[in-house]
């Protein structure tokens, strides 16, 4: 996607083998380019969201292994970086895939070749990601499409929660992918865009994408979307997902399952962008197996923005002393999921459909689980 013109991606390696991403912390005030250079770097990048969203996040824990195994290739190296990458973030699926898809490649290597070979497995899932989004985008068009058609060429009216556009992945994004395609072929679309609290995902980050590619929305409080759907001004819910479980259950950014539960109220499809590595087959039950990240106090009791004189700074909108929960995640159960947007195609959110949807890549985890198979659980686009 383009930032004043120019095509970015959200991580990638330069001409002289550095590691950069955009850190995502300063948008929309600002755009700063970081390098990452040793695996500590990667681990704080992942854990305090300079870069955020289960792809993406997927994304940078491969090149942290790569950036590692160019310093020291050792089986010791290799076990230590999953364990300390792993860590940083315990929801999102993606972690772990990448992680485990970087040691299946690199373990059977001698060290010698481990620094190449890592470099070409993340530049892979980096190249795959981008794919995959622009699959789920073509699939989800149709779905707008048919909004369009139905509407006489009147706006399509999508709502949106968190931040699941190019931001989130290595490009393109999931929930936006369908948007960005729809644009591109001249169907009218409109985007309420979730504040997304706390940390404002969806104000800082989704409005600013969105903006900067001229597609019409509209800023509102997380509690609007309800509102919004109750007087039929809203068609259409996309939203991503940091982890599926094998049955259908979402799990995704704090507050989906409100947008969920108010739009099977008012009758307004609810769709998820789902791609196929934030699939966990080994977890059936959302509400019970899938751990919730807790993040610190802070962020519910103090906001980030820009000052009257441009300073970006931090305020503080509680009284002194005021306790606070921070659940990152909620679990919006399968039976209110409208349909799944996949990179194959769209299917229900069952059991039985996901299965039908990626045979392979379910046979593979079954037996990468079960230590009777070293097949690769990487997904064919």
């Amino acid at each position: 996607m383009r930032i004043n013109g120019t095509p970015y991606r959200t991580i990638w390696q330069d001409a002289d083998g550095m590691v950069r991403i955009i850190d995502q912390r300063w948008l929309p005030h600002e755009l700063r380019i970081v390098t990452l250079r040793e695996r500590s770097e990667f681990a704080t990048a992942i854990r305090d969201m300079w870069v955020r969203g289960a792809p993406l996040i997927g994304a940078t824990a491969a090149w942290g292994m790569a950036v590692q195994m160019a310093q020291d290739p050792s089986d010791r190296s290799l076990d230590e970086t999953w364990e300390v990458l792993h860590e940083t973030r315990p929801t999102a699926i993606n972690l772990r895939w990448a992680l485990d898809e970087m040691r299946r490649v690199l373990g059977p290597l001698p060290p010698s070749a481990r620094a190449a070979a890592a470099a070409a497995r993340a530049r892979g899932i980096c190249d795959e990601d981008v794919e995959i989004n622009r699959r789920i985008g073509q699939h989800g068009l149709a779905i707008i499409r048919e909004i369009s058609a139905r509407k006489g060429g009147a706006p399509v009216n999508i709502l949106t929660h968190c931040n699941a556009g190019w931001l989130a992945t290595v490009d393109w994004g999931t929930a936006t992918s369908p948007i960005y395609h729809a644009d591109a072929e001249g169907i009218a679309v409109h985007v309420f865009v979730d504040e997304t609290r706390p940390r404002n995902q969806g104000a800082q980050l989704t409005a600013w994408e969105l903006m900067s590619h001229g597609i019409s929305h509209d800023l509102i409080v997380d509690n609007a979307g309800g509102h919004l759907m109750q007087h039929g001004e809203v068609d259409l819910v996309i939203v991503g997902t940091d982890r599926t479980t094998a049955r259908g259950d979402v799990c995704n950014k704090i507050g989906t399952y409100l947008k969920a539960l108010a739009a099977r109220a008012n009758g307004v499809p609810f769709y998820v962008a789902l791609p196929s590595p934030t699939i966990d087959w080994r977890v059936r039950d959302g509400l019970r197996e899938i751990p919730i990240e807790e993040r610190g106090a802070a962020e519910v009791t103090t906001v980030q923005g820009r000052a009257a004189d441009g300073a970006i700074i931090t305020v503080q909108i509680s009284p002194d002393g005021t306790a606070a929960r921070n659940p990152a995640f909620d679990v919006t159960p399968a039976e209110l999921v409208t349909g799944l947007v996949t990179e194959r195609g769209l299917c229900p959110a069952t059991e039985e459909d996901l299965a039908a949807m990626f045979p392979d890549l379910k046979a593979a985890a079954q037996d990468a689980g079960a230590g009777r198979s070293g097949r690769s659980a990487s997904p064919q686009v």
